[in-house]
């Protein structure tokens, strides 16, 4: 059926229009109306159903010179869209009017996750809008970094309170040499801000404790878990609970590697798997034990997909479940973790009180 399609002038869409680019990623990556999502003209039905189910939404609608988005209108009009209009004169009326357009260096710089569609233009947005911590810029966190950085995620903040040392350099891939005995998050930001200077890039040059960790911790969307002792990953584990975030851990030791996302209530805590921590003699560090150097690139970046399909809410994150990596064997185990009832972190409705584990370590 034929409606009379509402066209609207530039000076007519208000902040209160939900506007939408129905033209290609190839036209979109050079410029576009700020604030305007995007959702190609084969697929915006399905994308305006789910991100708009109320039919009394206002939509606008817009392409290169009107024709298109008057299509658009028409489909979404039959499907009981109440308020649609296209923007008369599409995208080139709006830039004869000297109205203002968002530049395409930015969707450029995305183009290989603009065309993915699980991520898109809308996809983008969110990750540009996201805030991670990461903690530990070393052997996990430098991957894990570069990219997230690389991936445009708005906001990194980088949590660690040591320096560069020849010996990171075997592994840790965001330092070179001229930064030994310089700060590792100091390092670590000059490097991320070269890469992607969007990226709004965070040190904290601290040690985590009992006292802090909220604080440092609180904002953020989703924290990766990169720290190299168990006080730590303990104390970050009741810490997520008490601020409801999810966190991708990653622990590597020789040539072995592990990858899980912790996020109670929707699936165990840490300490669901590991109750309490292991007698030191049993938990040797890198220094101690040593790491192959190429296992923490391929673990972190695992963290760092982990971390985007949280941010973007697709596919099936590893809540719940334990990712194994022997690159020895070149096997890649995968096991169930149960959240357990009586766990001491996430087992009643009270988070746990927040202690500083070193003691306990040492026993």
């Amino acid at each position: 059926m034929n409606h009379t399609i509402t066209e609207v002038t530039p000076g007519a869409i208000t902040e209160r229009v939900s506007v939408i680019d129905v033209r290609e990623p190839a036209e979109t990556a050079a410029d576009h109306i700020p604030d305007a999502l995007l959702a190609p003209l084969d697929s915006l039905l399905v994308f305006v159903q789910e991100a708009f189910p109320d039919r009394d939404t206002r939509i606008v609608l817009y392409c290169a010179s009107g024709e298109r988005s008057r299509k658009g209108a028409q489909t979404l009009i039959d499907e009981g869209y109440k308020d649609v209009a296209s923007l008369k004169g599409g995208f080139r009326e709006w830039v004869s009017r000297s109205m203002p357009v968002a530049g395409g260096s930015t969707l450029s710089r995305y183009a290989r996750h603009l065309v993915i569609p699980e991520i898109g233009a809308n996809g983008q947005r969110a990750l540009g809008e996201a805030s991670v911590a990461v903690l530990g810029a070393g052997g996990l966190g430098s991957p894990v970094s570069l990219y997230l950085a690389a991936a445009g995620v708005g906001r990194l903040s980088l949590i660690d309170d040591d320096v560069v040392d020849e010996t990171n350099l075997q592994r840790q891939i965001i330092h070179d040499t001229p930064s030994i005995g310089e700060k590792k998050t100091d390092s670590a930001a000059r490097r991320l801000r070269d890469l992607n200077p969007d990226v709004d890039v965070v040190t904290v040059t601290k040690r985590l404790n009992a006292s802090n960790v909220k604080e440092i911790l609180g904002g953020h969307d989703v924290v990766v878990d990169g720290a190299d002792n168990f006080p730590t990953r303990y104390l970050l584990n009741d810490a997520s609970i008490h601020l409801s975030v999810p966190v991708v851990h990653g622990s590597i030791y020789r040539f072995e590697g592990q990858i899980s996302v912790f996020y109670p209530p929707h699936g165990p805590c840490y300490r669901c798997l590991f109750p309490a921590p292991p007698p030191p003699e049993l938990a040797p560090n890198c220094a101690e034990g040593g790491v192959i150097g190429a296992l923490p690139g391929v673990i972190g970046s695992l963290q760092a997909l982990e971390t985007i399909k949280l941010i973007l809410g697709i596919g099936e994150p590893l809540v719940g479940r334990l990712m194994i990596h022997d690159v020895l064997s070149s096997e890649v185990t995968t096991i169930n973790i149960q959240k357990d009832p009586e766990c001491p972190a996430c087992g009643s409705d009270q988070p746990p009180e927040l202690i500083d584990y070193d003691e306990t370590c040492l026993r």
